[in-house]
Parts: structure tokens; sequence; C-alpha cells
């Protein structure tokens, strides 16, 4: 791979595994509907929780604001963030140019949960 994360050499033991979501995924902020899609991604990294990469495709990108902000992860590259309009600072994030090994969360946006109203997740059996 020519863009490989550098964590994975260092920590072969930590895992990050992106797969499609089946299932359809609400974002809500500023009593907005922000996503709507059944095209999520599932990033689950280590022990952490599930986090949902929605496309930019299915997402109301004029509701966002690039911020200047940026943070590197060893496992899937230098994030950028987005504030919403009107609403919460640096409530965003996206992998503009991720991983190779996670180079499917390109062109998609993850959320905390913390800085919207809601993320409502529905899977399909």
């Amino acid at each position: 791979m020519s863009n490989s994360g550098p964590g994975y050499a260092k920590h072969p033991e930590h895992t990050v595994v992106v797969t499609p979501f089946k299932g359809h995924v609400v974002v809500k902020a500023n009593g907005k509907v922000l996503v709507d899609t059944e095209h999520a991604l599932a990033l689950k990294e280590a022990n952490y929780p599930v986090v949902y990469y929605v496309p930019r495709r299915d997402t109301r990108m004029a509701d966002l604001v690039a911020t200047d902000d940026h943070t590197a992860c060893p496992f899937k590259g230098q994030a950028s963030y987005f504030s919403i309009a009107g609403g919460a600072e640096n409530a965003v994030w996206s992998y503009e140019h991720p991983f190779d090994e996670v180079l499917s969360i390109r062109e998609h946006l993850a959320f905390y949960p913390d800085r919207v109203d809601a993320i409502q997740v529905t899977a399909v059996a």
C-alpha cells in the first residue's frame, strides 16, 4: 500500500474494520435533519464504540461550515472538522485523504453524538 497508516506497523494488534451498515441513519441538529441515509459505513476500531460514517451526498452540506481545525490519527489519517451553521462547533469530522486501510471512509462524515440533537440508527435484520 502506498499510503499505509503508520499505526498499523507499530501496533499490529490494533484493529480498524469498516463495513457497509445495513440499516438507516438519521442525524438531527438545530431541529433539522442533516443526514438521512441507508448508505452509512460502520467503523469499528479496537475497543471503541462503533462510529457511523455517512456519505456527503446524503448530508445537507450547506448546513456545515469547514473549520481550520485538524487532528491526526495514526490509523485513519488527518481529520478535518466542520461546525454546524448556527450550532455546535467542530461537531463533525472527515478524513479527506484517509490511509489505504480505511480508504472507504473518504467522502464520508462522522458526527459527535453529544454535539447534535440525535443520531438515530435503525439496523435491518
